[in-house]
């Protein structure tokens, strides 16, 4: 798809001949005649570069140019006369990517359209790259879910948001049970395809606000936003119950059943002892027999 182009200037001999001499160059082209009738057209428009005049009744080019790199995605060539009243640097500092003069030489405009066109497109690359590798960091690579790092961001965020605004949070900790044994008799390749399967369900058991993490081997964690801990044993009973309804069919009807420890932040908690409960709470389930939820508040005995 063609680069889409506006053409603001309250002349409308140039604005018609940078339309013609663009159309011919294959660029989608639209026109303003104000820098207000520009901005108007841009709440519901996208453009990827915008000519503007400088010198226009009412608002200016460089004016508009700042408004619009407050505002929108689209680089900016500005265009004004040999007055000496506006500088290249004012139009930089305004945010403007480049600078042109009258009269129009097509050839230059041309040249610099392609080379602020260039710097967008590579400037949208980089910016993609640095997006995915800002997901990566914090995302596991075998269950796609969040990582054990990430956890603990998100942790820290809602502990500052129940010190401002005393809103309760709560986490699950989640334990696949007999995972080793089930790794050494399958293989990792059949162990993997567990964990996956059960990040599957654990996403698919989560309401919008809560997010899922891998915390480590066969470990996850939920993390319960707006959430007592009696509403946690409803979220922490519907993934046990959805994991444990997963048959194994293609390896002799097993099941897989987790042990769940859920647990609700007090404001006496550091991060570690609210993992550390989540973790007892967790234990506990296994020693009553596994495929079970316990949980612990702050003042209860971990034992």
């Amino acid at each position: 798809m063609s680069a889409q182009i506006l053409i603001v200037d309250d002349d409308p001999a140039v604005r018609d001949s940078i339309h013609e001499f663009l159309t011919i160059m294959d660029y989608q082209t639209f026109s303003a005649a104000s820098a207000e009738d520009a901005m108007t057209f841009l709440r519901n428009n996208h453009v990827d570069i915008i000519i503007t005049d400088i010198i226009m009744n009412g608002m200016d080019g460089l004016e508009l140019t700042h408004f619009i790199k407050n505002h929108y995605d689209s680089d900016v060539i500005v265009i004004t006369g040999y007055t000496g009243d506006y500088t290249y640097e004012e139009a930089i500092n305004k945010g403007a990517d480049d600078f042109i003069f009258k009269p129009i030489k097509f050839e230059e405009l041309q040249l610099r359209l392609k080379r602020v066109l260039r710097e967008r497109r590579l400037t949208q690359e980089r910016t993609l790259i640095l997006e995915q590798l800002k997901e990566l960091a914090i995302t596991d690579d075998l269950t796609k879910l969040f990582n054990s790092r990430h956890f603990y961001n998100q942790i820290e965020q809602e502990v500052n948001r129940y010190r401002r605004y005393r809103r309760p949070f709560s986490i699950l900790l989640i334990d696949v049970d007999h995972f080793k044994h089930f790794n050494d008799t399958y293989g990792h390749l059949e162990g993997d395809r567990i964990l996956r399967r059960v990040a599957r369900l654990l996403t698919s058991c989560m309401r919008t606000m809560d997010t899922a993490y891998r915390y480590g081997g066969e470990e996850f964690t939920v993390l319960l936003p707006e959430t007592t801990c009696d509403d946690a044993l409803t979220v922490a009973e519907r993934i046990k119950e959805s994991i444990n309804s997963e048959a194994l069919d293609y390896i002799n009807d097993s099941q897989i059943t987790v042990s769940i420890g859920a647990t609700e932040y007090s404001e006496t908690d550091s991060i570690s002892d609210l993992v550390k409960r989540a973790d007892h709470a967790m234990y506990i389930a296994k020693k009553k027999g596994r495929n079970r939820i316990a949980h612990l508040l702050p003042e209860q005995p971990s034992t």
